[in-house]
């Protein structure tokens, strides 16, 4: 203190620290909490993750969406023959038949490895009960919605019609092969089980039992196994997928002008704006994405955790 009277200089304070990078160790003396140095936006990053698409490769795989729709549609016609009486029980049960061979059949060429005498068996025993149960269920399912009234029933079975084409796995199958490692998403389940609802309330506005049978028959079969059996043909060759979904398409659309030629018009809408409209929106979208990555994000595991 003397020295300060004296006219001397207080002493120089002690350097501060360097500051360092880090991410545990407490606040350091001398830097606010929130500090960063002049090499913070070294790093930045703008765009790395953004994914430029290509409009005819985005067309084809809009090709699977439309492919779809043009299955829940021609159910949606068979449902209406049926309960217009266009449609006999036995027509039905003959399609239900060529429907099942023909999706074995295709399982079977599409197939990499040979299914084993085992697993064909498994899966004749397993259909036997489906269909036996399905049967024994059909006098259950004609009266389930008697005391509800029909514009009630049309209602919610759009409804419901809507809500499986929202939640649908466009990419893959709900139902899985045997010994697969993936299982299916929640909202997959979601979509199998209202397309089974849906399917009910209709059948339960047909005048019979076999034709409850063959409806919910046909009905569970391609909301089931469609979707499995068109995956195995995009997985077996793309190009075999494309003619199979053109096709389907020129048969959709063909049995809707039979129909109305009004559902025809908005049909056709609907798969150009699927195939052709969205996919040149999403491509002009991307022109506007802006995305910024840098040390700010949280880290993110460059493993499966399920390993």
């Amino acid at each position: 203190m003397d020295n300060y009277l004296a006219g001397n200089s207080p002493p120089p304070p002690p350097p501060r620290p360097k500051w360092r990078k880090v991410a545990y160790g407490g606040m350091q003396i001398g830097y606010d909490d929130n500090y960063t140095d002049e090499t913070f936006l070294e790093e930045m990053v703008m765009n790395a993750n953004v994914v430029r698409r290509d409009l005819l490769k985005v067309m084809k795989d809009s090709v699977s969406i439309s492919q779809y729709l043009c299955i829940v549609a021609l159910v949606v016609l068979v449902w209406f023959h049926t309960l217009q009486s266009s449609l006999d029980e036995s027509s039905l049960l003959l399609l239900d038949l060529s429907l099942l061979a023909l999706g074995f059949l295709v399982l079977l060429l599409t197939e990499e490895k040979m299914l084993s005498l085992r697993l064909l068996l498994r899966y004749v025993i397993n259909i036997t009960f489906f269909t036996t149960g399905l049967y024994v269920l059909a006098p259950v399912y004609q009266t389930l919605t008697r005391s509800i009234s029909s514009d009630s029933i049309w209602a919610v079975t759009v409804s419901l019609l809507l809500l499986h084409l929202f939640l649908h796995d466009y990419s893959g199958s709900t139902i899985r092969a045997p010994g697969a490692l993936k299982s299916p998403s929640l909202t997959s389940c979601i979509s199998v089980n209202a397309s089974v609802v849906a399917s009910v309330f209709v059948a339960s506005r047909l005048p019979s039992r076999g034709h409850v049978f063959a409806v919910m028959l046909f009905s569970l079969q391609v909301f089931l196994f469609a979707p499995l059996v068109a995956y195995c043909i995009k997985k077996f060759s793309f190009g075999l997928h494309l003619g199979f979904s053109f096709a389907l398409m020129g048969l959709t659309l063909y049995s809707v002008y039979a129909l109305h030629r009004l559902f025809f018009v908005l049909f056709l809408v609907l798969v150009v704006v699927v195939n052709v409209v969205c996919p040149y929106w999403l491509i002009r979208m991307q022109e506007y994405k802006f995305e910024i990555n840098g040390p700010w994000d949280e880290a993110k595991l460059c493993f499966d955790i399920t390993d």
